[in-house]
């Protein structure tokens, strides 16, 4: 037989001292990453997921058999393998692992433990009965060695699945076993998951004999690749106030590590407190508390929740004008590329982080306010919808001075404000945002400012100390800034309520509508005659906006033609006025008797009380109040008839319709 060809070897020339190797660029880049922020929460179903608990193989420890490139003596002429042969060398390797297996400690309860988990874990395939006996059998093999099961890959899974079915007792025996081991679990690349699953599954008992471990530790942990997600998440998700004090208070020196407090319970991480009780130790503390944080920004360890706690507290008790601040918030923001605005992106995503990123946008100057802006390129919607994220963009409204910067950047984004942009686009973009409790506060804070009506009471606190900081950092008057604004948004706002306004009619959409109302800019007659063009149509049906009590709040608004001033108790009419009773009239005059009597009965009381642009017309309403004089009585005495302290919407609806009953009774 002719022998094949032998390859020729290839010759490579010496490469010449001035040539150039330069990386070549690829045709096509890898995708650009998206930023997704790193503030999950501990997660309860961490091993539910049926894929992390696929059938365990008993040859996972098998040693590779090394072959061997010589041509073997007793090979067949033809140059293929005796299959007999082997089949038989595979049958020696299987006898050889078993045999190393069933020399390992624990090894028949290992096995017996995972058949019994193979069972387990198929939920769907197993009565609640014949678990329980499963368990039972379980924990019979497993008590007093779980240490030795929770150290090895395939049977930590064992453990996990116990801690899933067991009770609340059973999940505490497990917890007790593994007392004074937990800081080993946590930096194990499989037992960090169990570690997970008893401290979200186990109750307050469980949890305080667990976090105390890892007192004095946290320095240590806080760098390890795999117990610093397990420590976050249990700093975030589960230790008390007084457990975070403590951890958090390792940041602040090698001491606090080491001296525990006698009272736990009453322990402060305030760094003010702290700094006011001991105020020799001021340049000390500060000087660990800025090397740790910059340690762990060094490291792009930036998703913690502890280190964004630790960023609030140096950032509080440094002072604006030195250099220390200064240099803080070059940290902070950093350089003009996308490793160094991870940081900006998940500080923005948790309570203290936001809040660090409020404040460098409040005292930073022009160009970094820009850059930070650029910083949250294609994410500003999840800031739009996130409780803390949200903060960050109301402080940038507050404290630009180039509102032209906040239209190319942040509502080219949110609203789609770009000349490309078709119309339903830019609708659904504004709904959705004006419909949500969070969401809307992006949309309508140029035109309402940190106001009750929009705001929860701790963020217009906080946006009241950034307008405080504002006064001495920003050039452009206040007025001037929110009216520039309010420009760039009404049309859209006000071509949203003439198109789709029936999206709007709910909690948080009908006080959308109010607002832009009150505030907006532009003619807004179009809107006024699509919000009357929804009171048509038949008042029995349940979808019917006479039954809304948000779509009356905000028809009462505008039939009176303003907002009603509570200190000065009267209303104050918008300029140029809206004259929406005249336009509602046209609409429900040939139902008026069914507003009359039904839910609609506010809506008539607010038209008896209105300015009209033509008075003549407020005798067509008076005319069908007393023509339903009768029904108006029946309804006033159903409401009084009711206990005084009969409680529910139901009995709430009636009095509120008596009253408002005997007040269109009086009117005529």
């Amino acid at each position: 037989m002719a022998l094949p060809e032998k390859r020729k070897s290839q010759s490579f020339a010496p490469a010449s001292k001035n040539q150039n190797f330069k990386k070549q660029k690829t045709a096509n880049p890898a995708p650009k990453k998206t930023f997704t922020p790193s503030t999950a929460p501990l997660r309860k179903d961490i091993s539910d997921d049926t894929s992390d608990f696929e059938g365990f193989d008993d040859e996972q420890d098998k040693a590779i058999p090394v072959q061997s490139h010589k041509k073997r003596e007793d090979a067949p002429a033809n140059g293929q393998d005796d299959p007999n042969k082997s089949r038989e060398s595979h049958k020696k390797q299987k006898e050889q692992a078993a045999a190393r297996k069933a020399a390992k400690p624990n090894a028949d309860e290992i096995a017996r433990a995972k058949k019994l988990w193979e069972r387990l874990r198929l939920k769907s395939h197993v009565q609640k009965d014949e678990r329980q006996k499963l368990l039972t059998e379980l924990f019979e093999i497993i008590t007093g060695r779980v240490h030795d099961f929770v150290f090895k890959h395939d049977s930590v899974r064992i453990i996990q699945c116990a801690v899933k079915y067991s009770t609340i007792a059973r999940k505490k025996e497990i917890a007790r076993e593994l007392k004074g081991t937990y800081i080993e679990l946590a930096k194990s690349k499989y037992a960090k998951f169990l570690l997970a699953k008893i401290i979200t599954e186990g109750d307050n008992e469980t949890k305080a004999m667990i976090i105390p471990e890892f007192y004095g530790h946290i320095r240590r942990l806080i760098n390890d690749p795999e117990a610093s997600w397990i420590l976050d998440d249990m700093y975030r998700s589960v230790a008390s106030k007084s457990q975070k004090a403590i951890m958090l208070r390792e940041f602040y020196g090698p001491e606090f590590a080491v001296f525990k407090s006698a009272e736990p319970t009453k322990v402060s991480a305030d760094l003010s407190t702290i700094l006011k009780a001991s105020p020799e130790k001021r340049t000390p503390i500060l000087q660990y508390l800025h090397e740790r944080i910059n340690q762990l920004v060094q490291k792009k360890m930036t998703g913690f929740t502890i280190l964004h706690d630790a960023m609030l507290e140096y950032f509080l008790n440094i002072s604006p004008e030195s250099e220390d601040f200064t240099a803080f918030l070059n940290l902070v923001i950093g350089d003009n590329n996308e490793e160094e605005a991870d940081l900006l992106k998940n500080l923005a995503f948790t309570s203290s982080g936001s809040q660090v990123v409020c404040y460098a946008l409040a005292y930073g100057n022009a160009k970094q306010r820009r850059q930070i802006l650029k910083a949250y390129k294609d994410v500003y919607e999840m800031l739009a919808f996130d409780k803390h994220g949200h903060q960050v963009l109301l402080t940038a409204f507050e404290v630009l001075d180039d509102t032209r910067e906040i239209k190319v950047r942040v509502y080219n984004e949110l609203v789609l404000l770009t000349k490309t942009a078709t119309a339903d686009d830019q609708d659904h973009k504004i709904i959705n945002l004006a419909t949500n409790q969070i969401g809307r506060a992006s949309l309508l804070y140029p035109f309402m400012g940190p106001s009750g009506r929009l705001l929860y009471p701790d963020v217009a606190n906080f946006m009241k100390k950034i307008q405080d900081i504002r006064s001495t950092t920003s050039k452009k008057d206040e007025s001037v800034r929110r009216s520039e604004l309010v420009e760039q948004l009404s049309p859209l706002c006000m071509h949203t309520i003439e198109t789709r306004p029936d999206d709007l009619i709910n909690r948080f959409g009908c006080p959308f509508i109010s607002e832009i109302f009150i505030a907006g800019l532009g003619d807004k007659a179009a809107a006024c005659k699509a919000i009357a063009d929804l009171c048509q149509g038949d008042l029995s049906e349940e979808s019917h906006i006479s039954h809304s009590p948000f779509a009356a709040k905000t028809l009462k608004l505008l039939i009176q033609g303003g907002p009603y001033d509570t200190k000065a108790e009267k209303v104050i009419p918008l300029d140029p006025p809206l004259h929406f009773a005249d336009t509602l009239l046209d609409v429900i005059e040939p139902q008026l008797s069914s507003w009359v009597t039904g839910d609609g009965i506010f809506v008539v009381l607010a038209l008896l009380e209105a300015q009209w642009k033509d008075e003549k017309r407020v005798s067509v309403v008076k005319k069908s109040v007393k023509a339903s004089a009768s029904e108006l009585k029946k309804i006033m005495k159903e409401g009084e008839s009711l206990d005084k302290d009969a409680k529910g919407e139901e009995q709430t609806q009636k009095r509120k319709k008596a009253t408002a009953a005997k007040h269109l009774l009086e009117a005529i």
